[in-house]
């Protein structure tokens, strides 16, 4: 099933079971997930959608902010008839998601958070915007090269040149406007002093060589939710999901008990 919410937000939904949301990175859309939907689908009603500004989704004009497109995603839930869900996002989805919980904590069965952080530093404003003018200069070609440094280790680069090929057509695709308004909304994340509020189950999952939302934060991060669990992937940077998708996959099966289905069916009851 796929369609477009009355919001402007494209999404698509496949499965069965306990709905799962998936919250994809700054100039990705939904088909980031692409490698954990064999797994997924077998276990859960899983929501994909292209945030604002990317994929298939509108394009309004920039900025954003993270509180609005936390609440493209209430409004489509509303739409579709979702009380409560398990969250999967990453980097700027996992941002969406700290936003999204601690405003509907009731929404929320679970929580993943990947490769994201809850504080920028003192820069952060400055360092999107520059990146957003060099969009606006150059298109998206000027980040290319840069964006991919970041989300990827050399080794998985030098040997998955046709993976990396779609990566990066992707990233191009991503329309400029869109790009702005999200690295806006992202520059302003805060929500760290909060963490303590989230009570749902919660994984914190980071590649040890992603220096955008290093190790160290993913830790902070980790101390400040109880009961959290915490994992460090090597070979691993940014967009882990995809560099390293076994032992990513084999995390969400150990997390959701995904082997046994025992977590998935005591949650179904509960939601």
């Amino acid at each position: 099933m796929q369609g477009t919410s009355k919001n402007g937000l494209y999404y698509e939904i496949e499965g069965d079971g306990p709905w799962l949301t998936l919250s994809h990175s700054l100039a990705c859309d939904l088909h980031m997930w692409d490698p954990q939907m064999e797994l997924l689908t077998k276990h859960f009603k899983v929501l994909r959608f292209d945030t604002r500004g990317h994929g298939k989704s509108h394009v309004p004009a920039a900025p954003y902010t993270l509180e609005e497109l936390a609440t493209d995603v209430v409004e489509l839930f509303l739409e579709l008839g979702i009380q409560r869900t398990h969250w999967m996002g990453l980097s700027m989805g996992g941002m969406i998601g700290q936003t999204m919980i601690l405003k509907w904590p009731q929404l929320f069965l679970s929580i993943v958070l990947a490769d994201t952080t809850s504080r920028r530093p003192d820069n952060a404003v400055q360092m999107w915007a520059d990146r957003a003018n060099i969009a606006h200069e150059q298109g998206m070609q000027g980040l290319l090269d840069s964006t991919l440094s970041r989300w990827f280790t050399q080794a998985y680069k030098d040997a998955n040149s046709a993976k990396l090929q779609k990566i990066a057509q992707g990233i191009l695709a991503t329309p400029v406007e869109g790009f702005a308004g999200c690295s806006a909304a992202i520059a302003h994340i805060n929500t760290f002093d909060r963490l303590n509020e989230i009570n749902c189950p919660t994984m914190i999952i980071v590649g040890i060589e992603d220096h955008g939302t290093p190790p160290e934060m993913a830790k902070k991060i980790h101390s400040q939710i109880k009961d959290s669990v915490l994992h460090i992937i090597p070979d691993a940077s940014h967009i882990s999901n995809v560099e390293q998708t076994e032992v990513f996959n084999q995390l969400l099966e150990e997390f959701w008990g995904l082997e046994d289905d025992e977590f998935i069916d005591d949650e179904a009851l509960d939601g």
